[in-house]
């Protein structure tokens, strides 16, 4: 019989109030939850079985809960804006991310869709990503590590991806099954991503604006090296059910941004490769993260 999971040193937590509210803490030795001038010690909850209810110091009742993804990605701390796990569902589900796919992503930000990624391709994938700021990549880095824990299989590299994508961690080119680009000028990446992405591959980005998305899908025609163009957007209308009273909720989660999806097609010069901005091996100007 498999043995039920239980709360460990350092593991995420989320506990539940009556009312589905969600609040989050990283277990630590010593320390004291505290909620609306009630506490309870880390300590009671390390060892306790996932899914347990737990009295505060004033006799609230909440329950102890490991996060789902989509729990976690809402409430991890942020760099940058996160993606809805709506749009992260989409994502992976639209650009086909398998497991043992080689996955590229710009930018990286907070990591929402990144741990998506990571989950998505297993442990025969690997994802590398880039991520312009530093403050965004060591936070990336830090939210991956929180939920996964150390990750051999992901590379996060401090560089603009407007000079050019396509290289692995040692700054060689390599060809990758997918390219995902979470970007606010994605048209300017796009040049780029037929040398980067393998014939049949999948290219996809989300841009929030309806300007945004017309140039990004005017410029994949300019390559002529993608078919298959499609843009769509997605939204979440929850639902309350009460017995006969049964109505959708007054709020919904609406337009968030568009997704663009394309295939890599044979028609297109990816034959020279993309050329580096900067020296390969050049850490100094083009540090690597290793999440491993």
């Amino acid at each position: 019989m498999r043995a039920m999971p239980t709360f460990q040193l350092g593991q995420r937590v989320h506990l539940v109030d009556k009312k589905g509210r969600q609040y989050a803490l990283t277990l630590k030795a010593g320390d004291r939850f505290q909620h609306s001038g009630e506490t309870i010690p880390h300590d009671d909850l390390i060892g306790q079985p996932d899914g347990t209810m737990v009295r505060l110091s004033g006799g609230k009742t909440m329950m102890a809960l490991s996060p789902t993804l989509a729990e976690y990605t809402l409430k991890m701390p942020r760099g940058a804006q996160v993606l809805y796990p709506k749009d992260i569902a989409m994502i992976l589900m639209w650009a086909d991310v398998y497991p043992g796919a080689s996955v590229f992503e710009a930018g990286a930000g907070s990591a929402a869709l990144t741990l998506g990624l990571l989950r998505a391709v297993g442990d025969r994938g690997r994802v590398v990503s880039y991520e312009r700021r530093e403050d965004f990549a060591r936070t990336a880095i830090k939210n991956i590590e929180r939920f996964l824990g150390p990750v051999v299989n992901f590379h996060l590299v401090q560089r603009d991806a407007h000079e050019g994508i396509g290289w692995d961690v040692d700054g060689t080119p390599h060809v990758f099954d997918r390219v995902i680009l979470d970007l606010p000028e994605p048209w300017n990446v796009v040049p780029h991503v037929p040398a980067a992405l393998r014939t049949g591959g999948i290219y996809l980005s989300f841009v929030p604006t309806v300007p945004q998305v017309v140039q990004t899908v005017e410029a994949l025609q300019r390559t002529r090296a993608f078919g298959l163009i499609e843009t769509f957007e997605t939204f979440v209308r929850h639902w309350n059910i009460d017995g006969r009273s049964v109505r959708p909720d007054l709020r919904m989660i609406a337009h968030s941004g568009f997704i663009t999806v394309a295939r890599r097609m044979e028609k297109g010069d990816a034959s020279a490769g993309p050329t580096p901005a900067v020296a390969s091996g050049d850490e100094a100007e083009n540090p690597v993260f290793d999440g491993g």
